[in-house]
């Protein structure tokens, strides 16, 4: 509902008034973020008392993450597009669903499979963010000013979701040794926090009213599942049968084909899944290469860095030698460097424009990981490269989704924002099989003979993973020059839904 306000009354004060009833919303909505941070910071430290529990090896664990990314990188266009066909609320109230119920399924599953299952499905949280982005930016433009609005809760959005990812970890790292290591009491946790955040959506959250009246594109979401499937396997067989199989290389091939037949269909259809019209428009395209870039940094380079962290420079001649508290001392200034980043962007954003603020995030993530070529001895070393680079991510996380909104057609903006989520997430996957390859393609010869059991990745590899993350960022900002100059700032909002 539009908010009456006086043509006399002081912008400031109109301001204010106009926040203030977009305030409440934006509220729950943080509670739902920042279950989501809890979520994807609580498990962190317990991955290997889950594997001691499920009776499986240390390896088997990337099985976890492998599943969900590819579950999340289907589901999470499919149910922002039906956000714009049926609300965005209720596909926001239907994932916080499947959520908690696979969370619960998480503490009662006693096997490998079952676990895995479950796992994958706690994946629908990563449509969160994207709804809600499109709920606000929505209730935002009725009252005349979306862009300022979207970002600002973007900013505390994001900033409730790394306050969330801080406090999972260290509540899972604490509740495991109170509750004497049983592994089914401790992730009770995480099951009642995500109950909960069932009851802040379906009551504290209005509906926007939004909606354009397409119906549901059967067909796409089936090209689409079965090209991402396909893409996602072959990647799955690159980690682990390496790049000599065919098996991985006919996966890779077919994926892009059935994608390819996807794409045909889309552009056939008057209310496609996905809008490729709209996707390839001069002020979205350059977002979205963002967003799938922006993945190979901050869903692909975080196990390279734990990993390097605790490589003994004593034994192999680099590395920092960390144990697990001082590898969480790197992770939690990278995640405060974000906090901080995520909240400095609406700021940024009034002050140089959104397009300018998200070059600028760019080439501090692009200049993060640079540095880490030539400086990355010492532990002041690599935590001032992940404080540059953390500063830029949380930027990026809160700018991607609402640069995406304000260069869709009203009508498209679930669509726009999920984009962002889920080409990130395929950004990652792809990031994660090849810096896996970068990481074991050289050991023989990088490590000593009889050190550490030959199994330290090689300088090299991590050089590649460093080069490729600050690489992608760099291309990421060029990129963005190509985006219109006030195609993101609310002079667009008057563009109506045509």
């Amino acid at each position: 509902m539009d908010i009456p306000l006086s043509t006399n009354q002081d912008p400031a004060k109109q301001q204010a008034v106009r926040w203030s009833a977009v305030a409440g919303v934006v509220g729950f909505l943080a509670i739902v973020e920042l279950t989501s941070g809890f979520l994807q910071g609580y498990y962190t430290p317990l991955m290997t008392d889950i594997a001691r529990h499920l009776g499986i090896h240390d390896a088997d664990v990337n099985w976890f993450e492998a599943a969900q990314l590819m579950l999340s990188a289907l589901a999470v266009p499919l149910l922002a597009s039906l956000g714009d066909i049926f609300g965005h609320k209720r596909m926001l109230l239907l994932s916080a669903v499947v959520t908690a119920l696979a969370s619960w399924a998480v503490v009662f599953s006693g096997s490998f499979t079952t676990f895995l299952i479950a796992w994958a499905l706690q994946g629908f949280y990563a449509v969160w963010l994207p709804l809600e982005i499109a709920i606000v930016f929505s209730r935002a433009r009725k009252l005349g000013i979306p862009g300022p609005m979207t970002r600002r809760a973007a900013g505390l959005l994001v900033g409730a979701l790394e306050v969330g990812v801080i406090a999972g970890a260290l509540a899972g790292g604490a509740l495991i040794e109170v509750f004497d290591g049983s592994v089914p009491l401790t992730m009770t946790i995480p099951a009642i926090a995500t109950t909960l955040c069932i009851a802040a959506v379906g009551f504290g959250v209005p509906d926007d009213g939004v909606r354009n009246g397409a119906r549901i594109d059967g067909g796409g979401f089936g090209y689409l599942a079965i090209g991402l499937l396909l893409l996602t396997s072959g990647l799955s067989f690159l980690r682990i049968n390496g790049p000599g199989s065919p098996l991985v290389w006919g996966s890779l091939v077919l994926g892009l084909v059935v994608l390819y037949v996807f794409y045909r269909h889309e552009n056939k259809r008057s209310d496609p899944l996905i809008d490729f019209k709209v996707l390839f428009a001069r002020s979205m395209w350059p977002v979205q290469l963002t967003a799938g870039l922006f993945g190979v940094s901050v869903l692909g380079a975080q196990v390279p860095m734990s990993t390097f962290a605790r490589t003994d420079p004593a034994v192999i001649g680099y590395g920092l030698g960390l144990s697990a508290s001082g590898v969480s001392v790197i992770i939690g200034v990278y995640v405060l460097a974000m906090l901080v980043g995520a909240l400095l962007f609406p700021i940024a954003a009034r002050w140089a424009g959104t397009r300018m603020t998200l070059i600028a995030a760019c080439f501090l993530v692009g200049v993060g990981y640079l540095l880490f070529l030539p400086l990355h001895a010492s532990l002041a070393q690599v935590l001032v490269n992940m404080m540059i680079a953390g500063v830029g991510s949380g930027a990026l996380i809160a700018a991607l989704p609402a640069a995406a909104a304000a260069a869709a057609p009203f009508n498209r903006t679930g669509m726009a924002t999920g984009l962002t989520n889920a080409v990130k997430t395929i950004g990652g996957s792809f990031a994660s099989a090849i810096f896996g390859l970068a990481l074991i393609g050289q050991v023989a010869g990088a490590v000593s003979e009889g050190a550490a059991g030959n199994t330290a990745a090689p300088l090299a590899g991590y050089m590649i993973v460093w080069a490729i993350c600050g690489g992608t960022a760099i291309v990421c900002a060029l990129a963005l020059f190509a985006v219109p100059r006030d195609a993101l700032e609310d002079a667009r909002s008057d563009r109506g839904a045509a």
